[in-house]
Order: C-alpha cells, then structure tokens, then sequence
C-alpha cells in the first residue's frame, strides 16, 4: 500500500464508502468506514496539507483505504 494518501484521493474514498453504504437515519449518519475517513479529510482541509502519512490514520481508516485501493486496482 502507497505510504501517502491525498486530498482527492481521501474524498474519493470517502464517496467510494458512501455509495457503498448510504447515511443513515434522519441525521443522515455516514457509515463507519466514510467516518473514520472524514475527521482526517477535514483536519487536511483546515491544515491546509495535500497529503497525509497512511500511518496518522485510524486502524479503522486504514482498513477502510486499504479496500478502497483494491477495488481501484482490480
């Protein structure tokens, strides 16, 4: 797996996760995987950073990329 993870790649992600499991309830509530992905999307977004080591990343958010880069590879 690449040691990187970009801003558009993030958001990709992200989107990825929710088609895959749409939100849920009256608060529209992401699933678990766009979740762990989005308080790194926006803290990119606030910091101002293009790019983030895979590793600052939740064990959750990890696995989450880590399916999402596989269904881009197959």
């Amino acid at each position: 797996m690449q040691s990187l993870i970009t801003l558009p790649e993030i958001e990709s992600a992200i989107n990825f996760w929710r088609q895959r499991n749409p939100s849920l309830g009256e608060e529209m509530r992401l699933c678990r995987e766009a979740s762990s992905l989005a308080t790194p999307y926006a803290q990119m977004i606030i910091e101002q950073r293009n790019a983030l080591p895979i590793a600052e990343l939740s064990e959750t958010a990890q696995l989450a990329l880590k399916t999402w880069l596989e269904t881009r590879t197959a």
